[in-house]
């Protein structure tokens, strides 16, 4: 580690959200590391001894704390969030050699290159460094599983022919990935900068469709067809994340966002081809990423997010407000329609562009992990 770098001992706070209609849902905050390191993070178990791990572009932390002792990826740049941002707006992990290591997948800037480091296996120095695509767009690049295999893989544009595209491992590991065009040229939601990305199944037909603000593409029965079929929607302005689920549980699907730069959360509920839009939440703003988890184990999934501080160095609606982290438990009752009750975990702290929600612990009960200009935080849910 150079010696230029500074690093304080995790810190850990108790947290209590709001009692849900089960049981109290309590965290405790893990502060890993004040400084900026990214706006993306991932999980797993880098060192191999047998304990899940953070990822955090530049650098990895390993887990579990107290100390969190930091490791260098790649070199590590100086990030001040008052000026800028760092150099990785996602960060995804999966074993691409298949050796048995978790290896880290980062983006950069919209628009930079995605590459791969692969785990060096415990051994010192830097990742050895592979491009997978020379041009990654989208404020929101998504790694899902569109091949219903278990195995996830990066989705998002491509410029600046303006493509939506998927890839896949090519047999030659040091070459560019295999590339599956979704949509394009000039496809909704390519832009260098455009906002709003997700998948799931909007139509029911088992299959990972792909959606943006404008609309989705109809995933065909194998994925690796190009020029999907796009049926064009109104699904809001500006986002992030694009969520399918049932909200109404009427049998159908419906799409869950939320405002990238300004205030709002909304569902769309789904009737035909056309959406109608409910307000879940607007008390905050920037909520640039957002997952869909069980958060109290009741059998229903939860909306969790936050704001993104300063995603614009304070200059977005509401950006010098508190660094909020939330979830949003989702009701149903019989004769009324589905409720959103929001939780506050945390005021400083917040999402950067991409985190995670995962067991870190095995105690069968989901964490938050997130990364951004307020640092490098875990936040344990409790007993």
């Amino acid at each position: 580690m150079s010696k230029k770098l500074m690093f304080l001992p995790a810190i850990s706070v108790l947290l209590f959200a709001v009692p849900s209609l089960a049981a109290e849902v309590r965290f405790e905050k893990i502060v890993i590391d004040k400084t900026f390191r990214a706006e993306g993070v991932a999980t797993g178990d880098v060192n191999h001894d047998g304990e899940i791990d953070v990822m955090a572009g530049d650098v990895w932390y390993a887990g579990p704390g107290p100390d969190w002792k930091m490791h260098e990826v790649r070199p590590v740049g100086q990030y001040d969030g008052t000026k800028g941002y760092s150099q990785c707006f996602a960060n995804f992990a999966r074993d691409v050699n298949g050796d048995g290591w978790v290896d880290s997948i980062i983006i950069g800037m919209p628009g930079d290159p995605c590459w791969w480091y692969e785990n060096p296996k415990n051994k010192p120095g830097h990742w050895k460094k592979r491009m997978i695509v020379n041009s990654a767009c989208n404020e929101t690049p998504i790694f899902v599983d569109i091949r219903g295999n278990g195995k996830r893989v990066p989705v998002f544009a491509v410029r600046p022919q303006g493509l939506m595209a998927w890839f896949s491992k090519p047999k030659d590991l040091d070459g560019l990935w295999d590339m599956h065009t979704i949509a394009g040229p000039d496809a909704p939601g390519t832009k260098k900068y455009s906002h709003g990305l997700g998948a799931g199944d909007v139509n029911g037909d088992g299959r990972m469709d792909v959606l943006v603000k404008e609309g989705w593409w109809q995933a065909p029965k194998k994925p690796t067809k190009d020029n999907w079929t796009f049926h064009p929607a109104n699904l809001g302005p500006d986002c992030a994340d694009l969520l399918v689920y049932d909200v109404d549980n009427d049998g159908d699907s419906d799409v869950i966002t939320s405002s990238a730069h300004r205030y709002g959360m909304w569902w769309f509920e789904q009737d035909g081809p056309e959406f109608k839009q409910h307000v879940i939440y607007d008390k905050f703003s920037q909520a640039h990423a957002m997952i869909l988890a069980d958060i109290n184990a009741d059998g229903v999934k939860d909306i969790v997010t936050g704001k993104r501080y300063f995603a614009h160095q304070g200059k977005d609606p509401g950006g010098k407000e508190p660094a909020v982290l939330y979830w949003f438990e989702l009701r149903r009752t019989a004769g009324k329609g589905p409720e959103f009750v929001p939780h506050k975990i945390d005021d400083d702290s917040g999402v950067g562009t991409q985190f995670e929600v995962r067991d870190m612990n095995q105690d069968k009960k989901l964490d938050i992990i997130t990364s951004n200009k307020k640092g490098v935080h875990v936040f344990l849910q409790l007993p």
